[in-house]
This record gives C-alpha cells, structure tokens and sequence, in this order.
C-alpha cells in the first residue's frame, strides 16, 4: 500500500505478554481470506501494553489526544498477497485506551473493537537511550474490575535475533478486521525493527472475564509462555482496503 499514512505516532515501552492457546479458541475470529500463524508450531495470544506518543491524524495533532496508554489482546495471521508472498498480520480482539475520541475514530476508521476504560501505567527503567534493567506495567478498570500486566527487565535491549519467537511477535505489519457484513479490511503498519530484551515476574492481575469471555480469560490466568520489552518506534498506519470477495 502507499499514499500517505493515516496515522502516525510512536510506540514506545512495549511490555508483551505470550500465551499459547488451542488454535479452535481463536480460528472463529479469523477475518475471511486470513489463516493463523504458528510459531514454530505453536499457536500464540499476546497481551500488549505500551504508550502511543506524539498522534497526528493525516498529520493533525489532536488537542488532548497525543499521548495515551494503549492495551491490546491480539493473535497472529497470514494471507497470500497477490504476488505470492505470504503477508503476516494481526488481529485484535480488544483494544483499551483512556481516550474516547481515539476509540471512535479507530473504530470508524477500521471498525476496530476499542473500547474506552481508565487506565494507568508506570514506567521504571534505569535509562532511556538504550533502555536499560527495570520495571514496567499498565493497569485498567472495567467494569469495577482493576487489571494490570506487568513484568520486570533484567537485562538491556539487544538488537533483535532472527528467526525468534521475539521476532515473530513484533514483525507482523498487516492488520486485519471482520467486517460487519463478513467482509475483510486490510491495512498496513510500517516500523523500522525494534530492539527487544526479556521479561521476567510477568503476568496478568485481576480477571478478565468480563472483557475477554472465560475462555481466553482462563487461557491469560497462569504465566505467559513468554514475555519480552521492546523499545519502540515511530509508526505510520495507512487506510484500510476491503480484500476482494473469494470465489465460491
């Protein structure tokens, strides 16, 4: 996709949470035209929390709406481009932020499933430039139910490993959403790489049934099967495209 980019903004202080979970809990929310996306055979959910910094809309900068806190459940997908290449993407199940223009705009624009909460976060890392060893979480509450990911750093970012399982949670630039009518809109993120470092103590507090169903709640209960820091970037988002309808 080109033209210029509907959203542009910096991710920063990524904190993502992995959990394997059976594939028939997540094959149902995969948009028409998508398949999952394994790695190494295993079917991933990633809870992420992060900060969304200096937001333009077509290059307008909202009043009150630059700098937010955003926390997503999303799983992995593919679907074969029109070249042949497989194109890796992501679906969201939910999205929270504190910002109820950002969750209408979002949910016009891409008819994505946000949702608009309270929320907090604390950011305690030893430096900036690179980021070095600390402590990081985000929180919400919904529903009077208080929620919080959180996970500790021990050692500093390293630039990313190729092929790793770090790499495929962060190196996925397509996103995908079902339609009301069933259709499928495709859009483009564009990132340079970011430079990661594990996560240790990380988890999820509180239930998340309410939000999640009890399911996918009780698949986020126990630790993560993996957890990893990214430092983030700047991020361009463009406009959507409806795939073409497949054939019978």
């Amino acid at each position: 996709m080109s033209g210029r980019p509907f959203l542009t903004a910096r991710w920063r202080h990524l904190l993502l949470l992995n959990y394997q979970v059976d594939p028939g809990l997540l094959e149902p929310l995969a948009p028409g035209g998508t398949e999952l996306d394994a790695w190494e055979g295993r079917t991933l959910m990633s809870l992420v929390g992060f900060r969304f910094l200096d937001t333009a809309v077509l290059g307008v900068p909202v009043p009150g709406h630059r700098h937010f806190t955003e926390v997503n459940l999303r799983f992995y997908v593919r679907r074969r481009s029109p070249d042949g290449a497989w194109r890796r993407g992501v679906v969201f199940i939910r999205e929270l932020v504190p910002k109820r223009w950002v969750a209408w705009i979002a949910r016009l624009a891409y008819r994505e499933p946000y949702l608009r909460v309270p929320m907090t976060h604390a950011i305690a890392l030893g430096g900036l430039s690179p980021v070095e060893p600390g402590q990081v979480s985000y929180g919400w509450t919904h529903l009077r139910e208080s929620c919080r990911l959180l996970g500790e750093l021990h050692s500093p970012i390293r630039p990313l490993m190729r092929p790793s399982e770090a790499e495929f949670v962060t190196e996925h630039y397509w996103g995908y959403t079902r339609l009301p009518d069933g259709g499928t809109l495709e859009y483009e993120v564009r990132h340079p790489v970011w430079q990661v470092t594990g996560v240790s103590a990380a988890r999820l507090e509180g239930d998340g049934s309410a939000l999640y169903g009890p399911e996918l709640a009780a698949a986020m209960a126990g630790p993560p099967h993996s957890a990893f820091f990214a430092d983030g970037s700047a991020v361009e988002v463009y406009r959507g495209r409806r795939l073409p309808a497949r054939g019978p």
